[in-house]
């Protein structure tokens, strides 16, 4: 069987079937998995993601009128005019039109504006082609965001060198201001940061990362299983709040400075102070997951860097067992899958990843079992009755890979 063409070569080919020319202009960013530091972002802990080998490609010229035509593979084609309020454009197409709005908004903040300090940036005739499963909780949107990002600083001239941290911010304040997402700045980062071989540790209080070798004997296998949800109608807001409650009760910040100590004194504030609006049981059950996960996080760092794979993987199962019982984001998928992912020769460990509820889970696997483990897993996972899947299980080994980059010119 012929392997599908990446996403960069479909754009560019995408392109030139639409608009009958070839695209000057190519970039790309892949989506992300994180190896372990589950809803810890946002209150400033500790991630570990690595960047995938699936990426979103946008193949552009740019336009003078303002406007933005795009071409999707998989989506049909958009259009809408950058003057117009963003969050009033529908469907897909809303993530660009944010990021127009938010990198204007970061550039005019840094001087980068005109006369009158504005910023004004060029519309593009566009194709967009993926290869990030949406919906896997492998970071479908952070990957088009990071990407239409680069695409319109380097349509309107570079006028800012944007770090890291700033593609991750402009893909946060789309995600927040625009659809509504209280997300943090994990998917973000792994997207733009990433190191080919390397898991990324992010500090998500400075924003300050380092690349971590990954062990070469060993894979992350995802496992989709092809259940889906949709966040912003999720519990997921919901976590956050009381996570913020928690630390406005224990006097922090956040709950990065938590410990385990203050449970005792967060589960009497919650008893004696109805303003609160805290569960003492719930709020002891969402920190408690919060202070080990970073815990769990800073050890699977030093799991990796000596090799052991072992305690990697105890890590990562004693990550889902806390994501399932004291934050409560696993669903019936996920769990089966994990324990199917478990009973596997070559498997290490295994947790759910990403928001949670439904979506995806990855597995710790001996690269030379990958294979096995594969076929092995697809035969022992049953998709629960009670949480119907909109796709068959689909297995993706996924070594580290690059993050986002300008392919040309």
């Amino acid at each position: 069987m012929t392997a599908n063409p990446p996403a960069a070569d479909r754009a560019a080919a995408t392109f030139l079937t639409t608009f009958n020319d070839s695209a000057p202009v190519l970039v790309q960013a892949p989506g992300r998995v994180n190896v372990i530091g589950e809803h810890t972002d946002y209150n400033d802990g500790f991630v570990l993601p690595i960047a995938l080998p699936f990426t979103t490609a946008i193949a552009a010229r740019p336009r003078t009128d303002g406007r933005v035509i795009v071409e999707s593979e998989g989506f049909g084609r958009t259009e809408f005019r950058l003057v117009d309020e963003p969050r009033a454009t529908s469907g897909w197409a809303r993530y660009l039109h944010g990021v127009a709005w938010a990198l204007a908004e970061h550039l005019e903040a840094h001087g980068a504006g005109g006369s009158d300090g504005r910023v004004e940036l060029p519309g593009w005739d566009g194709a967009i082609a993926t290869d990030i499963p949406a919906g896997a909780s492998l970071s479908s949107s952070a990957a088009i965001e990071v990407a239409a990002t680069l695409l319109f600083n380097h349509l309107a001239g570079s006028p800012a060198d944007l770090s890291v941290a700033d593609l991750a911010r402009i893909g946060q304040r789309v995600e927040n201001e625009v659809m509504g997402l209280p997300s943090g700045l994990l998917d973000q980062l792994a997207s733009a940061g990433g190191q080919a071989g390397h898991a990324t540790l992010i500090d998500c209080r400075d924003l300050s990362t380092r690349a971590v070798p990954f062990p070469p004997s060993a894979t992350i296998v995802v496992l989709d299983t092809g259940t889906r949800r949709e966040l912003v109608e999720s519990e997921y807001a919901d976590r956050q709040a009381t996570c913020a409650a928690a630390a406005r009760a224990l006097g922090l910040t956040s709950l990065r400075d938590a410990t385990l100590d203050d449970l005792d004194k967060l589960a009497d504030a919650a008893r004696h102070t109805p303003d609160l609006h805290l569960d003492p049981e719930v709020a002891v059950r969402r920190v408690r997951h919060v202070v080990t996960e970073n815990a769990r996080t800073l050890a699977a760092v030093e799991a990796m860097e000596a090799g052991e794979l072992g305690e990697l993987g105890r890590l990562m199962t004693a990550s889902h067992v806390s994501l399932r019982e004291d934050y409560e984001v696993s669903g019936p998928a996920l769990d089966a899958v994990v324990e199917a992912a478990l009973e596997c020769v070559g498997c290490y460990g295994a947790r759910m990843t990403g928001g949670g509820f439904a979506g995806g889970a990855i597995a710790l696997v001996a690269t030379d079992e990958v294979e096995s483990f594969c076929l092995d897993v697809a035969d022992r996972y049953v998709a629960p009755l009670d949480q119907p899947a909109v796709a068959p299980l689909r297995l993706y080994p996924t070594p580290p890979s690059a993050g986002a980059r300008i392919v040309r010119p």
